[in-house]
């Protein structure tokens, strides 16, 4: 029992989330580098290091310098073992985000500091509010020109709807910035422009220090111990539960592409931010130090491995020890299952575990098993929930280009579709294959990757449609009349549940006031 405790306490998961460009894979490669995970930093963008980033291996991704799924890794820092989440932030593939969140126990939000809090931004942190998950904000990019800490600051609390905390502080920025005060440990770091090293620490007694001089020049110490004094007298103390409690995001600034203020912010981080948490399931809640192992799937990935046609379904495990060839129950087909080769990742580089405990990412050989959203246990009947499918937003028709070809692109379609990244429906009235998806750029990954992947060629048709909705209803003569009246709307997803297309907002509109029995939902979660 203690040992469970043990590994839980040094264990701690989160999600890395910014809007595309703010330099979030960067920041992933740092704290690998300190975690002695990896030992060249690849310049994501340079093409004269040819080692791409370690977190973006689909050939799309790296081709367009986009993270298109989510990574995992895992790496070791002094006591800590820490699970990294690295998410998409182009906004076509939210939804993919949207579950990984559901994975971990915090978040650290990525902001430019040019640009500031951008939209994408602003959604993501409002699932983080849904489920209170705490979070630490780094303003990236200090070395370049961008706005002053204090509007930053303002921008966002009022745009991210949350107090802040600074707890360490810049020293000029753009061209004149010359490093950072850490006010979480009181110490001075230096700024020296370098992609592969860390630069210097001062060693400091308090901020009256006048080596701080020394370092950075009279002018600009005296400005730095103005706007600590500024900072004291405008933010509350510092309080861990109130981060704990999402009520404050502690924030940091640095500059990732030249590893600078990455360390401060992963040494206050290990220290405050949580260890994995209990997890709600329908029946109970299910605490991380239970005897009986559980977790559930939040991400199925094909092709990790372009040689072996293969997937890899992602587990979360939320309570107890985790083995390798220990008999486990598939609850929704009731199945007992034994998995021989269990993985953990450091980005593609996988190894096979023996063990794994709550907080850490397992992933498992799939071959059709598992949906996502599956609950694995020892044995009891519990069902995870919480990862919603959001109703599509675009649609096209898909077609097989190569009818000697329509095998490998059924087994795409279906693999694709277990992974999250689209949205299958079947037309009930003329049994075309429609693809719904939150965004435009998932139709191109669909097709390159069904042809890469899979040999198998298709094309796009256009269909007009605005939104599709679940429907259900208590009353089956109320159901079966609506479905008779719009035949030629209705389809069903690949559970076989019933989905109306409706091609405007008033079809839709008018639909839910003529059918006062039906409930139309927008999530597949009801």
């Amino acid at each position: 029992m203690a040992q469970i405790n043990d590994e839980i306490a040094r264990r701690r998961t989160f999600a890395i989330i910014s809007h595309p460009d703010a330099g979030k894979t960067t920041l992933t490669e740092k704290l690998l580098l300190f975690g002695g995970a990896i030992h060249i930093a690849g310049a994501v963008k340079s093409n004269k290091i040819k080692k791409t980033a370690t977190s973006d291996w689909m050939e799309i991704e790296k081709q367009r310098g986009i993270s298109v799924a989510t990574s995992v890794m895992g790496f070791n820092y002094g006591d800590y073992k820490i699970n990294i989440l690295d998410t998409p932030g182009h906004q076509d593939f939210a939804e993919d985000t949207y579950r990984t969140l559901t994975a971990v126990d915090s978040v650290i939000i990525v902001v430019d500091v040019a640009k500031g809090v951008e939209q994408q931004t602003r959604k993501l942190m409002e699932v983080c509010r849904m489920r209170n998950t705490p979070v630490i904000i780094f303003v990236n990019k200090l070395d370049r020109e961008g706005r002053d800490p204090f509007d930053i600051l303002d921008e966002l609390e009022s745009e991210l709807k949350i107090g802040v905390r600074p707890l360490s502080w810049p020293i000029n920025i753009g061209a004149k910035f010359k490093g950072v005060y850490n006010i979480f440990e009181n110490s001075l770091d230096l700024f020296t422009p370098d992609k592969q090293k860390v630069s210097e620490r001062v060693e400091i007694d308090d901020v009256n220090d006048p080596r701080i001089d020394e370092a950075v020049g009279e002018a600009d110490a005296a400005k730095l111990r103005e706007d600590l004094e500024l900072i004291e007298g405008v933010y509350p103390e510092f309080n861990v539960q109130d981060y704990l409690d999402a009520k404050i995001a502690p924030v940091f600034f640095g500059s990732a592409l030249n590893t600078f203020g990455v360390k401060e912010l992963l040494d206050c981080f290990v220290k405050i931010a949580p260890a994995p948490k209990p997890v709600a399931a329908v029946e109970r809640t299910v605490n991380p130090d239970e005897p009986g192992f559980s977790g559930f799937v939040f991400k199925i990935h094909a092709n990790m491995d372009p040689n072996h046609r293969s997937c890899i379904a992602f587990v979360k495990v939320c309570s107890g020890k985790f083995e390798r060839n220990a008999p486990y129950k598939h609850i929704r087909s009731g199945k007992l299952m034994k998995f021989s080769a269990p993985t953990a990742f450091m980005a593609q580089k996988k190894n096979i575990v023996d063990e794994a405990w709550p907080g850490d990412i397992v992933g498992i050989p799939d071959t059709g098993n598992f949906k996502i959203g599956d609950t694995l246990t020892a044995g009891e009947d519990i069902h995870y929930k919480g990862l919603p499918s959001f109703s599509p937003e675009m649609f096209k028709y898909i077609e097989n280009t190569d009818p000697m070809k329509s095998k490998q692109l059924e087994k795409g379609i279906q693999q694709l579709m277990d992974e999250g990244v689209a949205q299958l429906f079947t037309n009930q009235f003329n049994g075309r294959k429609i693809i719904g998806t939150v965004g435009q750029l998932q139709f191109e990954v669909i097709q390159y990757r069904l042809l890469h992947e899979y040999g198998a060629q298709c094309r796009w048709e256009p269909i007009s449609l605005y939104k599709a909705c679940w429907i259900e209803s208590d009353n089956p003569e109320a159901l079966a009349n609506f479905k008779r009246r719009k035949h030629q709307f209705m389809a069903t997803d690949r559970q076989g549940r019933d989905v109306f297309l409706a091609d405007s907002n008033y079809v839709l509109q008018m639909a839910r006031a003529d059918f006062p029995d039906i409930r139309f939902h927008f999530t597949s979660e009801f």
